[in-house]
């Protein structure tokens, strides 16, 4: 790596044409040695250099020598620019009369106290001077305008105040380099007239204000550089005027995008950098005619769109795309000739690009944090290609293949990691190993519950594995210093992700300590490291410096975070530099996060504990002896023992597509259907959240003891569910019948039932396209209950509270304990009437009469119920209305549907899907079942695939129709109806029908 990157160097330097420049400078500085041996400064020049020496604070010039003579103190044996030390005078003796002058002037990395020298104007044939990394301060002499110098570097010291306008007095100025001090204030306008300068830097400054117009006049630059800065206003188009410009860096310096059409006009760069830009969204900038860009970096530029096809044209070397919107990588676009490229943090989708999978791996690309697909991913993990949580709905495209060997044996609630380091105990807690080198885009699953995934390279410095963790250059004497000797760096973003933790509250703690920039009076001590801190994708720190806020360096600090919350048992810490603070302090390439340790603790105490554990059952063990008597007496008396067996009978009669659990493992994973787990209950009994030893989130309804009616509805879903596979379908892991107990196992939904989050005060809010989606949805899968499913069902209880959202608010149909095949020939129910009133459609609630158009005829109320965002039976909007649905029919006869919209949603909504599904509803809740569509219509209506064609009732027809007054004189007839077989529900909860709890529906029900 470190010889392709000199050639590299090399390479960009000869076809820039600074190689050829170097060469002429090096031949003509030796030429000028040679003659220094037979010529001598001229004592003017000696005593202007002692003057400089007390004014640097230089005190190592042996002045008992002659300056000019090559002498160790006067002059390096080499010269090499990488290097921070570089002591070296040049003459030339060329002059009449033998006598020599000074030319150029180095005193790199020399940790000089003083400041620039006034005197150096006594050096009359000084060209070049270079003081880069030292320590001194002040501002720039206004003596130095008298001077012919041609190229300035003072990078890297304590320089401050604004810059100096009189610098525009140096007309003959070509290179002007000022990175990395403190100057302030705004950029002089009359630095424009520096019609000669083709390099000016003035990046990591804290320079503020707009880039003077003025700058335009600079048509000969070749380099220009001003990121980490505090500029306002939009970034200057004013690049038009720089047709000569191959570099050009802008990164976090505070202007606002979009980046200017203007961009365009550079065809000859060969390096453009541009990042952190505030502001809207634009789109992707027009780089084609830049033939001969090899670095790009538009990073957070907030570009969205397609990666243009273009970009295949230009000879790329290092892409960085990474933080901004944009969703495609355009089809067009590929490059066999990459070295990195970077896309985190994007929206992209589809498969990833075969050729993008065929790089060899000295390729190096990052695509985590993006929504590929999931079928495109790679048969094999490959170190150089970061898919971190690349794809939607899922951690890692790589989780099969390279977490395979590390499942998640049980919920943790504690994580120690010491970052960059050995396994390190601190008292009684022991902290991990993290010592894997990382890399530019690499992706480190743990044989533990963590992963890293490492993102970036560290630009314009030679790059090595050892650049990602750094080592303590001094002795450590705070606390718990072996937690500090090391730290693991980032160049760009790093990411710490902890999973298998229990769900709960957590306090994470991060140990920082800077252990690569110093304190003391060096120029080690000029670098200012800023990065931001994310937890759980919420930003805690904003524009940290460990430094500036311990008050120095080998100092512990720790953060703590107390409260953080985990509800998917993952704990997300993300650390990001976003282009500020210093790059070249106290050497290229130190800038980015850095992170010593973090540790992870619960602010609960974990369940099962042992010692809790053993009092408990030493505690129970007596009662436990007594009650087993009692409790087989009880089931003795009630006849449930007998019971049991014809359950287990009915049981093992079903060809039965599911798996079985064993009570011990619902035990294990509900924590003994703890209290603190009980998530809700319904008819069937009581819902309990568990987790299987896997990882898995699940959902146990277990059987109410007193429920006989429980146990037929135990088998009846079971057999209706087992064989059925939908999205829109509750998924059925599996049931257990041991004993007593009756349970189904059931996939988790973690946003609760559709009634709860549109009827209830929560903090999810249903927009429009939501509340759409989650309409298709319901009917896709009564679509497929009806027409596609391995068996014809008639689920009999549609509503709100039986439709569950999961975690990306998709619905699903749940609670099948009343359904019933769907019998063409034998459509009238004589000894079981079930439902929920205000759901259940006319005909089966007064004659029994059963078909799939029953559950049409719910799905048009809860339709309404997601419009509207309001209870069918609860919701009357004065005397004269019986329901949501009697409001609507109302609406209806007066051309007014949108009056129906809830009006949370305000004007955020699309009329014309707003009034189709209103139609729709209506179409469904004919009184006529032959009327209603079918539900496979009534998708392909709501898609807009089929017209809807409205038929148009009386006002009050809910009831009128049906013979009846009101939704009360309804009540009293389902009332007659019901008897000892049927199962009629309230939607307010109310039992109507038979004594059986397992119609109890307290709309609290939720998976």
């Amino acid at each position: 790596m470190r010889r392709d990157r000199g050639n590299y160097i090399l390479g960009t330097m000869f076809r820039s044409g600074m190689l050829a420049a170097l060469i002429m400078l090096m031949s003509r500085e030796l030429a000028v040695k040679v003659e220094a041996e037979a010529g001598k400064l001229v004592s003017a020049e000696v005593d202007a250099l002692r003057e400089i020496a007390r004014e640097l604070g230089k005190k190592d010039w042996d002045f008992n020598v002659d300056p000019c003579s090559n002498h160790s103190s006067w002059r390096n044996p080499e010269i090499d620019p990488r290097k921070l030390y570089n002591n070296t005078l040049f003459c030339n003796c060329s002059f009449p009369g033998d006598v020599c002058h000074v030319v150029s002037l180095y005193l790199r990395g020399q940790d000089l106290p003083g400041v620039l020298p006034p005197s150096l104007v006594k050096l009359p044939h000084i060209k070049v001077i270079d003081f880069t990394r030292n320590y001194l301060n002040g501002t720039i002499p206004p003596e130095w305008t008298s001077t012919k110098l041609e190229n300035m570097s003072v990078a890297v010291n304590r320089l401050s105040g604004p810059i100096p306008d009189y610098l525009a007095n140096i007309t003959t100025l070509i290179a002007l380099t000022l990175e990395s001090n403190m100057f302030s204030g705004p950029i002089p306008p009359s630095l424009g007239k520096l019609v000669n300068l083709d390099k000016l830097v003035l990046n990591a400054n804290n320079l503020t204000g707009e880039i003077p117009q003025a700058l335009t006049n600079l048509t000969r630059l070749t380099e220009f550089r001003i990121g980490s800065n505090n500029f306002t206003g939009r970034v200057p188009d004013m690049f038009q005027n720089w047709k000569q410009l191959e570099e050009l860096e802008i990164q976090a310096s505070g202007f606002e995008g979009p980046i200017p059409p203007s961009i365009s006009s550079l065809t000859n760069l060969t390096e453009l950098r541009i990042s952190d830009l505030n502001g809207g969204v634009s789109r992707f900038p027009s780089l084609r005619n830049m033939k001969g860009l090899r670095l790009l970096m538009l990073r957070d530029c907030n570009i969205s769109g397609q990666i243009p096809d273009y970009l295949s044209e230009l000879p790329l070397r290092i892409i960085d795309l990474s933080f901004n919107k944009l969703v495609e990588i355009g089809q067009g676009f590929t490059s066999s000739q990459l070295e990195k490229m970077y896309l985190t943090q994007n929206s992209l989708s589809g498969p990833i690009p075969d050729w993008i999978k065929n790089l060899n791996s000295r390729s190096t690309i990052d695509l985590s944090y993006n929504n590929f697909s999931e079928d495109s991913v790679p048969p094999n993990c490959r170190e150089t290609l970061n898919l971190f949580k690349s794809s939607t709905g899922v951690k890692n495209l790589q989780l099969s293949e390279c977490l395979q060997n590390y499942p998640c044996s049980k919920d943790k609630y504690s994580a120690y990691i010491n970052c960059g380091g050995e396994k390190t105990k601190v008292g009684n807690i022991e902290y991990e190993a993290d010592y894997d080198q990382g890399g530019e885009a690499k992706y480190v699953p743990t044989g533990s519950n963590w992963e890293v995934s490492s993102t970036g390279h560290f630009w314009d410095t030679t790059i090595s594995s050892t650049d990602y963790i750094a080592h303590n250059v001094s002795v450590l004497r705070m606390n718990d210093s072996d937690l500090y000797t090391t730290a693991r760096l980032s160049p760009l973003s790093l990411t710490y992700y902890i999973r298998c933790l229990g769900n709960g509250n957590y306090t994470v703690k991060l140990h920082f300590a800077e252990i690569v920039i110093r304190d003391n009076r060096s120029f080690y001590s000029l670098g200012r490291r800023i990065f931001d801190v994310y937890i759980q994708r919420k930003r805690v720190l904003k524009d940290f410096n460990i430094e500036s806020t311990i008050k120095g360096v080998d100092k512990a600090y720790i953060h703590e975070s107390k409260a953080v919350h985990v509800g998917d048992k993952t704990l997300e810490i993300r650390f990001q530099w976003a282009g500020k603070g210093t790059a070249a302090a106290p050497k290229r390439g130190t800038y980015g996060p850095l992170i010593s340790a973090i540790s992870v603790k619960s602010d609960f105490t974990p369940p099962n504990d042992r010692k809790t554990k053993i009092l408990i059952v030493v505690g129970a063990v007596v009662s436990f002896l007594i009650l087993v008597l009692m409790i087989l007496g009880v089931l003795w008396w009630k006849g449930l023992l007998w019971d049991r067996i014809s359950r287990e009978e009915e049981l093992r009669g079903l060809d039965l597509k599911t798996g079985v659990f064993t009570l011990r493992q619902l035990k294990a994973a509900t924590n003994n259907f703890d209290a603190a787990n009980k998530i809700g209950e319904g008819g069937f009994g009581s819902v309990y959240k568990g987790i299987l030893l896997d990882g898995t989130i699940i959902a146990v309804k277990q059987l109410s003891s007193r429920s006989k009616q429980g146990n037929r509805e135990f088998v009846n879903e079971i057999g209706m569910i087992s064989g059925i596979h939908h999205p829109n379908v509750v998924k059925l892991y599996g049931c257990c019948a041991e004993g007593n107990q009756l349970l189904l196992v059931y996939e988790y939904m973690e946003n609760n039932s559709l009634a709860h989050v549109l009827f209830e005060e929560v903090q999810l809010r249903l927009d429009w396209p939501t509340r759409l989606r989650i309409c298709i949805g319901i009917a896709k899968g009564l679509a497929y209950l009806h027409d596609d499913s391995p068996l014809r069902i008639v689920h009999r209880d549609i509503k709100a509270t039986n439709v569950l959202l999961d975690r990306d608010i998709n619905p699903k149909i749940s609670d099948f304990g009343l359904a019933r095949l769907d019998e063409e020939e034998n459509t009238h129910i004589s000894t079981r009437v079930a439902g929920t009133i205000g759901y259940m459609a006319p005909e089966y609630a007064l004659w029994g009469y059963l078909t799939y158009k029953a559950d049409v005829y719910s799905f048009g109320v809860v339709a309404l119920e997601i419009v509207a965002g309001k209870n069918n039976m609860k919701y009357r909007p004065n005397e004269n209305f019986v329901c949501l649905l009697d409001w609507a029919l109302v609406l209806q006869q007066k051309g007014n549907l949108l009056e129906l919209v809830d009006p949370k949603l305000d004007t955020k909504f699309e009329k014309e899907e707003a009034i189709r599904i209103i139609k729709v509803a209506l179409l469904c809740t004919n009184p006529s079942p032959a009327l209603r569509p079918t539900m496979s219509r009534v998708v392909s209506m709501l898609e807009g695939h089929t017209d809807v064609h409205e038929i148009i009732r009386g006002s009050s027809s809910y009831g009128d129709d049906m013979r009846f007054k009101s939704v009360t004189d309804f009540d009293q007839v389902i009332l007659q109806r019901s008897g000892p077989h049927s199962l009629i529900q309230s939607s307010d909860s109310i039992f109507t029908g038979s004594s059986s709890t397992s119609a109890h529906d307290l709309e609290k029900k939720y998976f």
